[in-house]
């Protein structure tokens, strides 16, 4: 999936969220661009709203997945 319009935070994001669903927390740690927590959820609303990131809770937890 080639996603050119995308910030490099946004594919990296991105291709984190490509192997596996995981937590904001457990994005922010295998991210290296993405320095604070509210600036993944900026990413991720960003991505969410261009339809590439989908989002759902589980036990209380959110987790982020490529759509």
């Amino acid at each position: 999936m080639l996603h050119t319009n995308l910030t490099v935070q946004e594919q990296s994001v991105l291709s984190v969220v490509q192997n596996e669903h995981l937590t904001s927390y457990q994005i922010l740690n295998k991210v290296e661009n993405v320095s604070m927590i509210l600036f993944l959820y900026n990413i991720l609303d960003e991505l969410n709203q261009k339809g590439i990131v989908k989002s759902y809770r589980k036990q209380d937890a959110k987790y982020h997945y490529a759509a």
